[in-house]
């Protein structure tokens, strides 16, 4: 093995643009857009409010298709996938975690945990759901709804949910951006760690300079554009 060799690219944005229909006009949301990411590494992509960071993370994870441009996500071009070879690529293999948590309300922690693993095949997902919300401090919440969470906890069940099935590629998206100055600081220490152990990337979305200051990279957005 050639000791010199790069990592392999987990993630690939070239000269990526995003327009989409407005009533005023068409509106250019991504603008050239390119960004490599490696194996294990963690990048933080910051920038104000309607600068593009959420729609790059969109268009990385194939949930939104590119105008123009190319991305390729495990070494697949998206382009040459549907939408269910999309989630097929995605599957055990690239996670996302959102601002708002998106927990299934009708179902239990562990249910929440456990049904990915099962949709993709997994066997013990659910011994595999407990010991992850174990690790994530909520081994006694197993049976609680949503609903029956607070923020802080809901947001650990978010990340044990994508971090159960050891994904490659971890996406996130304000991660801490609906949780109180401590409960954030806490997720984030359980978010880098958990990402470390499993070694993952990581490509997260944040307003937050510090949370941002612990990633590898830092890359700035402005109109749509990267720049630095």
């Amino acid at each position: 093995m050639n000791d010199d060799a790069q990592p392999a690219a987990q993630l690939v944005l070239d000269a990526v643009t995003l327009t989409l229909p407005a009533a005023a006009g068409p509106v250019e949301i991504l603008r050239g857009v390119v960004l490599v990411v490696s194996a294990a590494e963690r990048v933080a992509i910051i920038g104000p409010s309607g600068s593009g960071k959420s729609s790059l993370i969109a268009v990385g994870a194939g949930l939104e298709a590119p105008t123009t441009g190319a991305v390729r996500l495990f070494g697949q071009d998206l382009s040459r996938l549907d939408e269910d070879g999309r989630a097929r690529l995605r599957r055990g293999r690239a996670a996302l975690v959102f601002q708002s948590f998106h927990l299934l309300p009708n179902m239990t922690a562990e249910e929440n945990v456990a049904t990915p693993l099962e949709i993709a095949g997994a066997s013990g997902a659910l011994a595999t759901a407990r010991g992850w919300l174990e690790r994530v401090g909520l081994g006694k919440r197993l049976g609680h709804y949503p609903h029956q969470l607070s923020g802080g906890e809901q947001q650990r069940v978010a990340l044990a949910r994508a971090l159960a099935a050891r994904p490659a590629l971890l996406f996130a998206d304000e991660p801490t951006g609906n949780l109180d100055g401590v409960t954030a600081a806490a997720v984030a220490d359980l978010m880098f760690d958990l990402v470390a152990e499993v070694g993952a990337a990581l490509v997260m979305v944040t307003h937050d300079p510090v949370l941002a200051e612990r990633a590898d990279r830092i890359v700035r957005m402005a109109d749509g554009r990267v720049l630095a």
